[in-house]
C-alpha cells in the first residue's frame, strides 16, 4: 500500500514491476522524461509509450489516482522538492565542513532533522505500534534498555509514562539494566533501543528479559539485527547514520518521533484516569516553578 505523501517517481519505479504490460510501458516513459511527462497531453504521452489514451488513465489509477491531471500535479510537486534538493545539494547530503557558516550548518541539521521525522513518520508499522502501546498499558512494569544516545531516549520514554501512572525502569548503568531484566515476568514489557541493532548491553539485557518470558520490543533501525531478532515486536526508526554528517544525528531524531507516537497511544489507551493522574503531577511540581512577573 502506497502513502499519498511519498514521492511519485520511487512509488512508480516499484509498482511498475506488478504493472500490466501497457501500463508498464507509461511507467518507462514517465521514470525517463519526467519532464517532458510534466507538459505532455495524454493523447501525447500514450503515442510515446505506443499505448492507447485508456491505458495512461488505467496506468493513473493503479497509482491511486483519478486521472492524468492528478498525476502531472503530483509529479510537479515531485519534480520541485527534487530541483530544491538539488539547488541545495550540500545540504541534502548532509555534509558538515570547516568553510560552512553558522547558518549553513543550521540549515542542514534542520533539513535532516525534519526530513528523519517525515520518513519516520511514514515507515512506522502501526500494527507493531498498537501491539507495544495496548502492551505497556496494561503491563505491571516496563523495562528499557539503552545506552549513550539511546539511553536518553529510554530515559525521555521513561519519565513520561512514569508521569502518567506506568510504571517503568530506566537505569543509565548497565548492570542495573541487567537487574531490571532479571526481574522481569511474563507480564512484564522489555524495550531495547539500538539504532544499530549491534549494541552488545541492550542484546545482553534482551536476552535476559526473553528468557524470563517478558515481551521483548526492539527499537531500531535494522529490524534484522541481533537486537530485532530477539525482539517479539520491532519499532523501525528510519534514519541515515555517517559520522561526518548531520544526517549522524537523525538516528535520535527518529528514536525520539517513535517515543512519542508510542507513549501519545498509551496515552490514549489510559485516556479514562489520564486527566486526573496530569492533573495531580502538574499540581505536584507546581511549586517548583517560579511564576511570571
Amino acid at each position: 500500500m502506497f502513502h499519498m505523501n511519498d514521492s511519485l517517481l520511487p512509488r512508480i519505479d516499484m509498482a511498475r514491476m506488478t504493472m500490466r504490460p501497457a501500463e508498464a510501458q507509461v511507467a518507462a516513459v514517465v521514470l525517463a522524461e519526467p519532464d517532458w511527462t510534466l507538459a505532455a497531453s495524454t493523447s501525447q504521452l500514450a503515442e510515446a509509450a505506443g499505448v492507447s489514451p485508456a491505458s495512461v488513465v488505467r496506468f493513473c489509477r493503479s497509482l491511486g489516482m483519478s486521472g492524468y491531471r492528478e498525476l502531472r500535479t503530483e509529479l510537479a510537486r515531485d519534480l520541485s522538492l527534487r530541483n530544491l534538493e538539488l539547488e541545495r545539494s550540500s545540504v541534502a547530503e548532509g555534509t558538515i565542513t570547516l568553510d560552512d557558516s553558522l547558518t549553513q550548518m543550521i540549515t542542514k541539521i534542520a533539513f535532516h532533522e525534519a526530513r528523519t521525522i517525515e520518513n519516520t513518520a511514514r515507515a512506522v508499522n502501526t500494527d507493531e505500534l498498537e501491539a507495544v502501546a495496548s502492551a505497556i498499558s496494561v503491563a505491571p512494569r516496563t523495562a528499557l534498555f539503552g545506552v549513550g544516545s539511546s539511553g536518553l531516549v529510554a530515559s525521555d520514554l521513561s519519565e513520561k509514562l512514569e508521569r502518567i501512572g506506568l510504571i517503568c525502569q530506566h537505569h543509565q548503568d548497565t548492570h542495573m539494566q541487567l537487574v531490571h531484566a532479571a526481574l522481569c515476568t511474563r507480564t512484564c514489557v522489555a524495550l531495547g533501543i539500538s539504532f544499530s541493532g549491534n549494541t552488545q548491553e541492550v542484546v545482553e539485557a534482551l536476552t535476559v528479559a526473553r528468557e524470563h518470558g517478558a515481551l521483548t520490543v526492539a527499537m531500531t533501525g535494522l529490524p534484522d539485527s541481533p537486537v530485532g531478532r530477539l525482539a517479539d515486536h520491532v519499532l523501525v526508526t528510519s534514519a541515515r547514520e555517517t559520522p561526518i554528517r548531520a544526517g549522524a544525528m537523525s538516528s535520535r531524531m527518529s528514536q525520539l518521533a517513535v517515543v512519542d507516537f508510542l507513549f501519545a497511544r498509551v496515552a490514549q489507551l489510559c485516556m479514562d484516569d489520564l486527566e486526573n493522574i496530569l492533573t495531580s503531577t502538574r499540581t505536584a511540581v507546581s511549586t517548583h516553578r517560579k511564576p511570571l512577573t
